[in-house]
C-alpha cells in the first residue's frame, strides 16, 4: 500500500517574499525596456497591477495580523497584571477584615474592662472546648504563672461568663454559667431581689436562663438587670448575668421565677477577661 505524500506546507512569508521579488523584476523590465511593443507592456501591466494589488492586500493583511497579535500579547500581559493586582487586593481586603474583626473584639473587651474598673484582670485566649455546640466548658492559655487560680471569675460579652474550676501553670479550665452544673447566687436590680440562676444547656438552646426563688412581693419587671449577688460564695458582686424577659409565679405562689436573656453569647468565644481576685481573697 502506497503511502500518501504529505502536502508541502510553504510558510506564508516565503510566498510573500517570492511575489515581491517577481514584482520587482517585472517593474525593472518595464522600466529599462520602454521600447517594447504596447502589447507587451499591456501584458506586463496586466500581470504587475493585480500582483501589486495582491501583494499590497497580503501585506496589509499580514500587518493587521501582526498588529492584532501584538495587541493580543499586550492584552494578555495586561490581564495577567490585573490578575496579580486583584489577588493582591483580595489578600489586603482579607487582612483588613481580619484586623477589623480583631479590633472589634479587642474594643469589646476594653469596654467590658472599663465597665468593672475596680478589679484587676488579664486577657486570655480560648485554646480548646468540650464537645457540643456551646462554650459551656472550655480552656484558656493563662494559668497560675499569670495569676489565674481556681475561683477566678471570667467575663465575656457584656458580663459574666463563668468561673475557673481548674488551673495549671499555663492553662485554666472555665465552667460557664450555662453549664448544667452551674449555679449563681444573683440579684435583680433595682429591686435588689435575691435569686438563684441555674445553668441549663436545654434552656440556653431556647434562648434563656431561669432565675428562681424570687420573693413573690419583689417589685421586679421585664427589662430589669440580673447581676451576681453580694451573698454569693463564688462570684464577685455586680457582674451582669442578663436581663429579665418574662416573669411568672411558681406553683406554690410563694416565689417567682424569671426568664433571663443572657448578656453573653456562648456560641463563639475567642478571648475572655479573667478577674485576678477571687471572692475569698477579696473578703479576707
Amino acid at each position: 500500500m502506497r503511502r500518501r505524500k504529505k502536502p508541502i506546507d510553504v510558510p506564508p512569508k516565503y510566498i510573500l517574499l517570492a511575489l515581491t521579488i517577481l514584482c520587482v523584476i517585472l517593474m525593472v523590465v518595464s522600466l529599462f525596456f520602454d521600447g517594447l511593443s504596447s502589447s507587451l507592456k499591456g501584458i506586463t501591466g496586466a500581470i504587475i497591477t493585480p500582483m501589486q494589488k495582491g501583494v499590497n492586500s497580503i501585506g496589509t493583511y499580514v500587518e493587521k495580523k501582526v498588529d492584532a497579535f501584538r495587541n493580543y500579547e499586550d492584552v494578555v500581559a495586561e490581564n495577567n497584571d490585573l490578575k496579580e493586582q486583584l489577588q493582591s487586593y483580595q489578600s489586603e481586603i482579607k487582612q483588613y477584615q481580619q484586623d477589623s474583626y480583631e479590633l472589634n473584639r479587642l474594643k469589646n473587651l476594653y469596654e467590658l474592662d472599663s465597665k468593672y474598673p475596680d478589679y484587676k484582670k488579664t486577657v486570655a485566649r480560648v485554646i480548646a472546648k468540650d464537645s457540643g455546640n456551646w462554650f459551656d466548658v472550655f480552656y484558656i492559655d493563662k494559668g497560675t504563672d499569670d495569676g489565674v487560680v481556681v475561683g477566678c471569675n471570667v467575663l465575656f460579652g457584656n458580663g459574666l461568663c463563668g468561673i475557673v474550676t481548674d488551673a495549671g501553670t499555663d492553662y485554666a479550665q472555665i465552667r460557664a454559667i450555662i453549664d448544667d452544673t452551674s449555679n449563681v447566687n444573683a440579684m435583680v436590680l433595682p429591686a435588689e431581689a435575691i435569686c438563684d440562676v441555674s445553668g441549663s444547656l436545654t434552656n440556653y438552646e431556647d434562648g434563656y436562663l431561669i432565675a428562681e426563688n424570687i420573693d413573690k412581693d419583689a417589685e421586679i419587671e421585664e427589662g430589669d438587670e440580673v447581676v451576681t449577688s453580694y451573698v454569693s460564695s463564688k462570684y464577685l458582686a455586680g457582674f451582669t448575668i442578663g436581663y429579665i424577659s418574662k416573669i411568672e409565679y411558681d406553683s406554690n405562689n410563694l416565689t417567682k421565677r424569671a426568664y433571663i436573656i443572657p448578656a453573653t453569647d456562648f456560641s463563639n468565644i475567642e478571648e475572655v477577661l479573667v478577674v485576678l481576685q477571687t471572692k475569698k481573697n477579696v473578703t479576707d
